[in-house]
C-alpha cells in the first residue's frame, strides 16, 4: 500500500470515528432538554477528536502549544455566543449567525498574532467570562417547543466535525501547532445548533440553549488547561485522558446543581 493510501485510509477512518462520536453526542442533546443540551454542547465533541488525532502524529510539545492556542479561543467563542444571543432576539438567523462568525473569526485573528502563555490565556478567559456570564443570565430561561428532527441536521453536523478534523490533521504539519490550537476549537457544534435551531423553533429558544453552555464552556476552558499541564507533566495521552475527566466532571457537577435547585423550587420554601 503507497503512503499516500495510507494517509487517505486513515484519515478517512479518522472522520469516521470523529463522526460517530458527535452523532452519538448530538442524540442525546436532542432528547434531553435545553440544560443537558447545553452541557453535552460543551464537551469535547469537536475539539476531542481532533486533538487525539493530533496526538497521533505529533509529541507532546506540539499538543501542549496547540493547547495554549486553544485556550484564548474558548474566550473567542463565548463572546460569539453573546453575540448571537442578543442578536437572535430581534433578528434572523443569518443576521445573528454571521455576526456571530465574524466576531469569531476576528477575535481568533488577533489570538493568532500572539504566542500565549498560559497565564494570559487564563486572563483572557477570567475577562471574557467575568463579562459574558452575567450578560446570558438573562436569555437562559425561555420556554423550549418540541423540535422534529430532520434527515440531514445529525449528517450535516457529523459532516461539519468531520471537515474539522481532517482539516486540523492534513494541515498540522504545515501551519504548526498553534494554528492548529486555534482551528481545533473551531465552534463546530455551536454553529451547527444555530444554523438548524434558529429557523425552525425562533431565535430566542435556540439563544437559550447557548446561553445555558456559559458555565459549561467555562469548564471546558479549565478542561484545556488541564490537557495543557497533563500533556507537559505526563506525555499526551495521559493529559488528554485527564482533560476529558476534568471536562465531564465539570459538567456532571454543574447537572447535579441544577438538579438541586430544581427540587428546591419544586418543594417551595
Amino acid at each position: 500500500m503507497s503512503l499516500d493510501l495510507h494517509f487517505i485510509l486513515f484519515l478517512l477512518l479518522r472522520m469516521a470515528i470523529a463522526a460517530t462520536f458527535v452523532v452519538t453526542a448530538s442524540i442525546i442533546a436532542e432528547r434531553s432538554g435545553p440544560v443537558i443540551g447545553a452541557l453535552v454542547a460543551t464537551l469535547p465533541i469537536s475539539a476531542g477528536p481532533s486533538y487525539a488525532f493530533l496526538a497521533i502524529d505529533h509529541d507532546a510539545a506540539f499538543i501542549a502549544q496547540g493547547a495554549l492556542a486553544s485556550l484564548p479561543v474558548n474566550a473567542a467563542t463565548i463572546f460569539m455566543c453573546l453575540i448571537y444571543v442578543v442578536l437572535a432576539q430581534r433578528h434572523g438567523m443569518v443576521v445573528s449567525c454571521a455576526s456571530a462568525f465574524a466576531v469569531w473569526i476576528a477575535i481568533a485573528s488577533v489570538i493568532r498574532q500572539f504566542d500565549w502563555s498560559l497565564a494570559a490565556g487564563l486572563a483572557a478567559n477570567l475577562i471574557a467570562f467575568g463579562i459574558c456570564i452575567p450578560l446570558l443570565a438573562g436569555y437562559r430561561h425561555v420556554k423550549m417547543p418540541l423540535v422534529g428532527r430532520r434527515w440531514y441536521d445529525v449528517p450535516m453536523r457529523a459532516a461539519l466535525v468531520a471537515t474539522l478534523v481532517a482539516i486540523v490533521v492534513s494541515t498540522s504539519n504545515w501551519v504548526g501547532p498553534r494554528i492548529s490550537g486555534i482551528i481545533a476549537l473551531f465552534p463546530v457544534v455551536f454553529s451547527s445548533m444555530m444554523v438548524i435551531l434558529h429557523p425552525r423553533i425562533g431565535g430566542p429558544p435556540t439563544a437559550a440553549v447557548l446561553a445555558n453552555s456559559a458555565w459549561g464552556l467555562l469548564g471546558f476552558g479549565m478542561a484545556i488547561v488541564v490537557l495543557h499541564l497533563g500533556v507537559v507533566w505526563f506525555g499526551s495521552a495521559i493529559g488528554l485522558c485527564l482533560a476529558l475527566a476534568a471536562c465531564v466532571t465539570w459538567n456532571l457537577t454543574l447537572w447535579a446543581i441544577g438538579r438541586r435547585a430544581v427540587r428546591k423550587a419544586q418543594q417551595g420554601p
